[in-house]
């Protein structure tokens, strides 16, 4: 390894450190947030200006987990290449799975994180370890408790898409909610 690229990788090393220690989720508490009441009715603002239904959990009879059409088949958290950061679109899906989590104190969760095959693989461990716990820190946030929530990392070892193409990538960089 030449000496320019060594000091790059640990220019590079002490970036991903210190962007380690920040906080990327950001939740507004004091936003007024629709929840959807028994009768299917929205309360608070209404809108959902991310295309992410809202879930009732309180039907008896019927385990929104096993529903292919619910919101909580949607298990899958994107992120922008070198990113931890929750982006908005994912809010509602997240919302969701705490809703559900706080609803049903028994479930647990684990969230693994993912990334593409660009970079070390002990980078792309701790890039995913990131990630799922940027998800885990958002429901423990929205009131699911700290021992229903477990964050793991598998990197680049658990591929979604095959292929080196952007969109395969794209594919890989998330965080994946998995029910125990």
């Amino acid at each position: 390894m030449s000496t320019r690229a060594f000091k790059m990788f640990v220019v590079a090393s002490v970036v991903a450190v210190v962007s380690a220690c920040s906080s990327p989720v950001k939740l507004d508490e004091s936003q007024n947030v629709p929840v959807e009441d028994r009768s299917g009715q929205m309360s608070g603002n209404g809108a959902n200006p991310n295309g992410v239904a809202r879930v009732d959990t309180t039907q008896q009879g019927l385990d929104p987990l096993n529903d292919p059409k619910g919101v909580l088949a949607q298990r899958s958290v994107y992120f922008d290449f070198d990113s931890y950061v929750v982006k908005d679109q994912y809010r509602t899906l997240v919302e969701n799975h705490a809703r559900f989590l706080n609803n049903n104190r028994n479930r647990k969760i684990v969230i693994e994180g993912n990334t593409d095959d660009v970079g070390s693989s002990e980078y792309n461990l701790a890039l995913g370890q990131r990630r799922s716990e940027a998800v885990r820190r958002m429901m423990v946030l929205l009131g699911v408790s700290d021992d229903q929530v477990e964050a793991i990392s598998y990197g680049k070892e658990k591929p979604k898409a095959t292929g080196n193409d952007e969109s395969a990538r794209a594919e890989n960089r998330r965080a994946d909610i998995a029910y125990r």
